[in-house]
């Protein structure tokens, strides 16, 4: 998230209550988690493991809970709890701001589309030109939708990421300030839900067609022309590339790329990056022609047990 006003480090200290290492007057521009961070991002990391991720990233300032030499370029800001400072940082930027209108009057809807009654489109929606968005559909705040889009009943466009902190006495939320944006000639079944960034953008490829019940984790991106199958559900941070068709019921863990041009089988489980121009099946998943043959031989080893008594 690019911040409008930017924040000085002594500013960040103060909002958060954290000691800092840099020059006071150094120019926070934007607040990002670890993955989508450029220069003169504020990030944090609370766990030793991601330490060198953190401090090796394109990040200029950092909120640890540990006190550590500053690396050179970088702003450090001690606290005992990154997460929680972070979370702060994040609300005082991009508040929760209460709908005043079931279509709210700063959303911008282009010529000639249609919005059936009952669609609830949230502040500052942009909505492109010749689109149909029927009812019971919920567009939340900041989305972006292009041209020739048509969105089917029940789909929720921009709720938050899955995306919790587990504490001794429950579970801690981040809280989203990243948005969807959905290309020109999209089309999205009924009952689909597509996450909002934590800090970024998921983003839905021109030319996308998804069935009903697709489910799209934060920070995801699909590439321009797949197509995906009834209850699909694919997690946070994938990038998916052109031209993928994955097909009923497939499942897609977090953190992994799909390669253009892959068709994966129903019912398969992505569990690691696939390569592109490749048919895939199974759980977890592997080349369809190689699965098949396995199949064939777990079918016939009952014939071959008999054989060998």
């Amino acid at each position: 998230m690019r911040l409008n006003t930017p924040l000085t480090l002594k500013e960040a200290a103060e909002l958060t209550n954290s000691e800092f290492t840099g020059a006071p007057h150094l120019l926070i521009t934007g607040i990002n988690e670890i993955h989508m961070v450029s220069q003169g991002d504020i990030t944090f990391v609370d766990n030793e493991k991601y330490y060198n991720k953190a401090l090796n990233s394109a990040a200029t300032f950092i909120i640890i809970n540990k006190k550590i030499e500053c690396p050179a370029g970088k702003a450090l800001l001690f606290n005992e709890d990154p997460f929680n400072a972070y979370v702060l940082l994040v609300k005082k930027f991009k508040p929760f701001i209460p709908a005043s209108a079931i279509i709210n009057t700063s959303a911008k809807i282009g010529e000639g589309s249609i919005i059936q009654p009952g669609a609830f489109i949230g502040n500052n929606v942009k909505i492109g030109k010749h689109c149909l968005i029927h009812a019971n559909v919920s567009i939340y705040d900041e989305t972006i939708i292009g041209d020739n889009v048509i969105i089917h009943s029940g789909t929720v466009i921009g709720a938050d990421a899955f995306y919790f902190k587990r504490r001794n006495w429950g579970y801690d939320k981040m809280v989203s300030c990243g948005k969807v944006v959905i290309k020109d000639n999209v089309e999205i079944g009924a009952c689909c839900t597509i996450d909002r960034g934590v800090s970024g953008d998921t983003i839905i490829g021109s030319g996308t067609k998804f069935d009903n019940h697709i489910q799209i984790g934060h920070d995801t991106e699909i590439g321009m022309n797949c197509l995906f199958a009834s209850h699909v559900a694919v997690a946070g941070v994938v990038k998916v590339e052109d031209n993928v068709i994955l097909w009923g019921q497939v499942g897609v863990q977090k953190d992994l790329v799909i390669g253009e041009g892959a068709v994966v089988l129903g019912q398969s489980g992505i569990s690691k990056s696939l390569k592109g121009g490749i048919t895939y099946f199974g759980s977890p998943v592997q080349e369809a022609k190689t699965k098949m043959k396995e199949l064939a031989l777990i079918k016939s080893l009952p014939d071959i047990m008999k054989k060998l008594k």
